[in-house]
């Protein structure tokens, strides 16, 4: 009988756990997330440590912002992040989808960052 109370729990777990793909590509809806690795750290401008912070992951995705982010100065190229799609702008042009926003949890500081995938939005 405990062995199939242990099942049960296990189970009821992984259907309560939040959805974290392990996928290749960015999340596309509002509010899923996937787990990365960050692949390149640095400032928004190179060579320019105070332009603001910026930060490439292993599936594609980018964060920059003017600002100095600093749970990314605590992090390091391929520490493990849990990135999820916070906002998609609207009404933008075709085939400009700059501005959406990601929230990132860097999984070996427990650091956070919310940053844009491109400096300004899209239109603009």
């Amino acid at each position: 009988m405990v062995p199939r109370l242990s099942y049960l729990l296990a189970v009821s777990a992984v259907i309560a756990a939040p959805a974290v793909a392990l996928a290749d590509g960015l999340p596309e809806k509002v509010g899923e997330c996937v787990e990365t690795r960050i692949s390149e750290l640095g400032s928004r401008l190179k060579g320019m440590p105070d332009s603001g912070s910026a930060v490439s992951y292993e599936n594609g995705g980018y964060g920059v912002t003017q600002e100095i982010v600093v749970p990314l100065r605590r992090a390091r190229v391929g520490d493990r992040v849990k990135l999820c799609l916070v906002s998609i702008p609207q009404d933008c042009p075709p085939g400009d989808d700059r501005g959406r926003q990601y929230r990132a949890l860097d999984l070996r500081t427990h650091g956070r960052w919310t940053l844009p995938d491109a400096e300004h939005m899209c239109g603009g």
